[in-house]
């Protein structure tokens, strides 16, 4: 504080303003509190849920590089024994977070389906070889049915010149 003097030689004292470089939070209202708070919890939900596919997806590539390995070990050089599985599968599952209709969630678990690929491929396969054998099916009639139509051409040829 500074001391000024008076013309009556009092002195006074005055104070010198400051700069704040500090201030009071607002408060809130609970009611924007609690939004932001669900904002946090619906984008922590989705980050989990981003994380368990890629989670996911590192397990299955896992699984396709050992099932290489796996194949290239089945043709041992000779004179040694067949070489074991490098890797072997159990269940396995991430976790999940679902959504319950009333606007919950649930911190629950998704199984990895580590066979899917394998499944889908022989469905495929399955689905190829019907296609096949319908096409097949369909050229042995087509080729019948023509052959069948030239037969009676041929016939018909014949009794007309028979009958001239």
């Amino acid at each position: 504080m500074k001391k000024i003097p008076d013309t009556d030689k009092k002195p006074i004292l005055l104070l010198q303003p400051t700069s704040v470089t500090t201030a009071i939070v607002p408060l809130q209202p609970q009611e924007e509190k609690t939004i932001s708070e669900r904002g946090r919890l619906i984008a922590q939900v989705k980050r989990i849920n981003q994380m368990a596919g890629e989670l996911e997806a590192a397990i299955l590539e896992l699984k396709a590089i050992a099932n290489t390995l796996n194949t290239q070990k089945r043709y041992p050089v000779l004179n040694q024994e067949p070489c074991k599985n490098i890797f072997q599968y159990f269940a396995v599952s991430v976790p999940w977070v679902k959504r319950k209709p009333d606007e919950s969630f649930i911190l629950t678990t998704r199984r990895v389906d580590l066979f899917r690929a394998e499944r889908e491929a022989a469905l495929l396969a399955e689905q190829l070889r019907q296609q096949t054998k319908k096409r097949l099916a369909s050229q042995r009639h087509r080729k019948n049915n023509s052959g069948a139509e030239a037969h009676t051409k041929c016939l018909f040829k014949k009794v007309l010149v028979n009958k001239s």
